[in-house]
């Protein structure tokens, strides 16, 4: 895997969304068992192509073997709904993941949705910088092993959404934002935090995407996933209909 950046992100094709997630959740438990030196730090996205992912690592013979007890389970994002509401990315991976796996209550770090998107935001940032040791993200320290990311139609990542402010936003890790393109207000990682990791992992498939991966494959500056970085790799899992003529 190289590349730090998408239009140098190494592009891996597989035949259909099942490969992808088998692939996802190989790789995932390859990356949690080597890594020794500290916890094993993963910001999970929503979605429909993880649905299938979590399944996969819920199944005995796979959560048998990850090393739940030194991993940490954040979000990329949220829509700022209570954990029981259906839009919930934390509820859907709780029911098919967190609720069958020997993770520890206090690993698994749900984005809050007590108060309002800002205040939730700035809980949430809080969290991140109590386990990173620091207020401040430090090059060659990534605060994440993995980042998971997907992306919708309109070539937005985690909630970033096109025409919000969260897109400018350059020292905080965390923001609110209010599409105006899709229901809920979001809290989302900004693009700062998401780049201060080891790998971001983007899993996208169906023909539906092909033409808005191809766009931010080629740096289209007017989407919002074409601007994520990492310190270490960006990678895409795709499967052979949204990479098109890729």
């Amino acid at each position: 895997m190289s590349g730090h950046d998408v239009t140098s992100a190494r592009v891996v094709v597989l035949e259909d969304g099942e490969a992808v997630a088998q692939k996802m959740a190989q790789w995932l438990l390859d990356q949690a068992l080597a890594k020794t030196d500290g916890p094993f730090v993963v910001a999970l996205s929503g979605g429909s192509t993880p649905k299938r992912l979590f399944k996969i690592m819920a199944e005995p013979a796979y959560a048998s073997k990850f090393p739940w007890r030194r991993t940490h389970i954040f979000f990329g994002d949220d829509r700022h709904v209570p954990f029981t509401h259906e839009d919930s990315n934390y509820r859907m991976t709780d029911e098919l993941l967190l609720e069958h796996v020997d993770l520890p209550a206090e690993n698994a770090h749900p984005i809050p949705a007590d108060g309002t998107a800002e205040q939730d935001a700035t809980w949430y940032q809080s969290a991140l910088q109590d386990l990173y040791g620091s207020h401040h993200l430090t090059p060659g320290k990534p605060l994440f092993d993995v980042v998971m990311l997907g992306m919708g139609p309109d070539g937005h990542t985690a909630s970033l959404f096109p025409r919000q402010p969260i897109l400018q936003e350059k020292t905080k890790w965390v923001a609110a934002c209010t599409p105006d393109n899709a229901p809920h207000d979001r809290v989302s990682l900004t693009y700062p935090a998401i780049h201060s990791s080891r790998n971001v992992v983007f899993l996208i498939e169906g023909a539906g995407k092909a033409e808005m991966l191809a766009r931010v494959r080629s740096g289209d500056e007017s989407l919002p996933a074409s601007h994520i970085t990492s310190e270490g790799e960006v990678v895409f899992l795709v499967d052979k209909a949204a990479a098109g003529e890729l």
